[in-house]
């Protein structure tokens, strides 16, 4: 008999990995340990050839279902007689790390959850080997239970059996506790707690309250989404007039009465993640009109956590709605609150009561928010259930810090080829979330064991993102590198797509710092891992009247209209309903001062003034709602339309212009001639790929280049993405786009990653 020494790396922690390891090696007679060495899990085999191939045949088949392998290796060694098999103390070893997401209630355990005679009946923090929290408790790795918050908790004698017996489904599980031992929930600033709290949460959602609630990465607030008076008050309290809420539904029963969805998102939103999924409505639905005002799509997720299917279902006789808006528990523009002292401070105004617990989160991780794109997951917000997974990448050596981008922030860290991008943050206009960034920037360094030798971040000097670099480099005494935005967004979908060498990128988004000290936004970049040139644009118009011009779209239409009708401009305004003359004359004088005037290249400006020259959406109340509208309105006449003739490809300033100010133009007079809204919205989205696809044709007669990659967050739009894809293929063209990490600014981070890796190598 021989010993074999036997390395998993993966997601081989916090997923049972190391009791499916025990049970398997006992019934193979197999005699070993097995144990957690920080980066992989070690295994010690005492057996003959044909046990050790079935260990490592159930080991690549057969894993715990929410285990990730990513490599084996085997070897004999020496080693002493075993006596038995045993899972033993982790020990920390460096290496390539790997931290599970936190993972929603399974199945058994739900079943559990609502079974009178289980011990855990209706217990709020139910888990076993196969799902719980993860991330959000951690302190360090190895994943054990004395370095987690479940610390707080000591197990009781049934748990502890549990906990240690491999017949068990308990066996190793790291948050394992019970209604004896385990958290307890309880309302904030009442001695209300345990069953008693959970019953005054749900009377309050049923008599038409808002109520707040603590679940695995932070604070929800919730209420009936079916209740008119209760969404209307929670939208005035959060001050949100138009912008979608997310909607947990009770099971897939509901979400197939509210929704239309197929078998792939159907997988996604039953999957082990439960992301907030955009789905189409169902028309009929029974859900309130003032979820997703004027949007086609409302975000559902399922019940993740144990005291989520509680609120649904609970033995106190009270009947709760199977629809519950869930949004972010936060203020706006502060990150999701976490703690107590957090939702006493921020969120309290906004509901009747808060619906707590007392183990703590270490790490705030929002929900996921998703769409599908050709039966893909095409990502939005990438956080709870996906990170920190890594993206591997060919050969990277060292150890790189990037910030990420100013909006929608997430941070990564890269180490030796793997990099890690990090749970939303948020944005970063606020202090509040300046301090969520950088506290959680040190916490992931800790538990990756990371020791960075630069800091990447974005090129514009006044993003408070470039301050943090700036604040940790000094503090570190580590030099950093600041990567063009747009760049960073090809690189992004180049690094997900394990891409390299030089790509076509198509870097469509709001706002990025040019390396001319204009606003970029509609850039085609010929990129590789070592740099870029700007090869097309949209075509530039002045950005008059800064941030207000961001969130009133009818100010960029202005400013666009003057260079096209000049002295005509007032009357079309009037004839378009699309300001004042007020409004206009104070736009012409700034213009004329120079005053908050910038060159600007924004696609996203572009789509905000297309919006409000057709009537859609004059101004925003959240960022992008513009371009969701044209959009939604697009949508209505897709495949309505005969192909459409698009302007020619122009070429200034050593660059291709795609003319997007002819394609105004053509808006503005089908407007006025009557045409319909929706149409001429299709129309914009038909003639800006066409112009794209053009000038990538163009590029590729240039250069040669085949491969074209999709990013920026203009490419959330999927009807643009499918118009632009098809037509670049309809080419010959190879085209990546992204799936899992967000095309917008959520995914700036890893691109910043991937530059700053090879920056060390030079």
């Amino acid at each position: 008999m021989k010993t074999y020494h036997i390395k998993t790396c993966g997601i081989v922690q916090g997923v049972g990995f190391r009791p499916f390891v025990s049970r398997t090696a006992d019934a193979l007679g197999i005699k070993g340990t097995v144990a957690n060495r920080g980066s992989y899990v070690e295994i010690f085999a005492q057996c003959g050839e044909k046990a050790l191939d079935g260990l490592l045949s159930a080991i690549a088949n057969d894993p715990p279902e929410r285990a990730v392998i990513l490599d084996t290796e085997c070897a004999e060694c020496d080693c002493p007689p075993f006596e038995d098999f045993q899972i033993i103390e982790s020990e920390k070893e460096a290496g390539d790390i790997f931290v599970s997401p936190d993972i929603a209630v399974c199945e058994k355990c739900k079943r559990e959850l609502y079974d009178k005679s289980d011990r855990r009946y209706l217990h709020p923090f139910i888990n076993c080997t196969q799902c719980g929290p993860r991330l959000t408790i951690m302190d360090t790795m190895p994943y054990d239970r004395e370095r987690t918050t479940m610390a707080d908790f000591p197990m009781c004698p049934q748990c502890a059996n549990e906990y240690t017996d491999p017949a068990t489904r308990r066996y190793d599980a790291q948050p394992v506790c019970c209604n004896e031992c385990g958290p307890e929930v309880y309302i904030i600033g009442t001695d209300l707690r345990g069953r008693e709290a959970i019953t005054a949460a749900r009377r309050k959602i049923s008599e038409g309250g808002v109520i707040a609630v603590k679940g695995i990465g932070g604070f929800h607030l919730c209420c009936d989404a079916k209740n008119d008076e209760a969404v209307a008050r929670l939208r005035q309290l959060k001050h949100r007039p138009m912008k979608p809420f997310a909607v947990m539904m009770k099971n897939e029963d509901t979400a197939r009465r509210e929704c239309i969805f197929n078998e792939a998102q159907e997988r996604i939103m039953t999957g082990h993640q439960k992301p907030i999924l955009l789905l189409d409505k169902r028309p009929g639905g029974e859900l309130n009109g003032l979820i997703a005002p004027d949007n086609s799509k409302v975000g559902v997720m399922l019940p993740y956590a144990p005291v989520q299917l509680l609120l649904f279902d609970y033995d106190d006789g009270i009947a709760v709605s199977d629809c519950l808006v869930m949004t972010s528990g936060n203020a706006s523009g502060a990150p999701i609150c976490r703690s107590d002292e957090d939702a006493v401070l921020e969120i309290a105004g906004f509901c009747d009561l808060i619906l707590s617990h007392n183990r703590r989160i270490l790490i705030r991780s929002d929900d996921t928010v998703m769409d599908t794109y050709r039966g893909r997951p095409y990502m939005i917000r990438r956080s709870r259930g996906y990170a920190p997974l890594p993206v591997m990448t060919d050969s990277r050596k060292g150890c790189v810090l990037a910030i990420g981008g100013e909006l929608k922030n997430t941070f990564c860290i890269a180490k030796d080829g793997l990099m890690y991008p990090s749970s939303y943050v948020g944005d970063m206009a606020d202090i509040r979330t300046v301090a969520a960034l950088k506290e959680s920037v040190r916490r992931m360094m800790t538990l990756l064991e990371a020791q960075p030798r630069l800091i990447v971040c974005d090129l514009h000097p006044g993003y408070n993102t470039t301050a943090v670099a700036e604040e940790l480099a000094e503090e570190l005494s580590l030099p950093v590198v600041k990567v063009q935005h747009h760049y960073a967004h090809i690189l992004s979908c180049m690094a997900e797509n394990r891409v390299t060498g030089r790509v076509i990128g198509l870097s469509l988004d709001g706002t990025g710092y040019g390396t001319d000290g204009s606003i970029w936004g509609g850039e085609i970049l010929v990129s590789d891992e070592e740099g870029f040139e700007r090869s097309a644009s949209i075509a530039p118009f002045i950005h008059a009247g800064g941030d207000a011009a961001s969130r009133e779209g009818f100010r960029v239409a202005a400013s666009m209209l003057l260079d096209i009708y000049g002295e005509r401009t007032a009357e079309v305004c009037r004839q378009l309903s699309l300001c004042t003359d007020k409004e206009l004359g104070f736009i012409t004088m700034m213009r004329r001062a120079g005053i908050n005037c910038t060159p600007s290249t924004s696609c996203g400006r572009l789509f905000d003034a297309v919006s409000a020259v057709l009537g859609i959406r004059r101004a925003s109340t959240f960022e992008g709602e513009a371009a969701m509208a044209l959009q939604n309105a697009a949508e209505q006449f897709a495949g309505e339309l005969p192909p459409l003739d698009t302007p020619d490809i122009r070429r200034e300033q050593g660059r291709l212009i795609l003319p997007t100010d002819e394609l105004v133009r053509y808006l503005t007079e089908q407007r006025l001639a009557g045409a319909e809204a929706g149409m001429l919205a299709y129309s914009f989205h038909a003639m800006l790929s066409g112009m794209l696809v053009r000038a990538a044709v163009l590029i590729k007669e240039e250069t040669g280049l085949n491969v074209c990659a999709l990013s920026g967050g203009v490419f959330q739009n999927t009807l643009l993405t499918s118009l632009t894809e098809n037509g670049l293929e309809a080419e010959g063209f190879e085209v990546i786009t992204h799936s899992l990490i967000p095309p917008n600014d959520g995914g700036l981070c890893l691109g910043q990653a991937l530059y700053g890796t090879g920056f060390l190598d030079k």
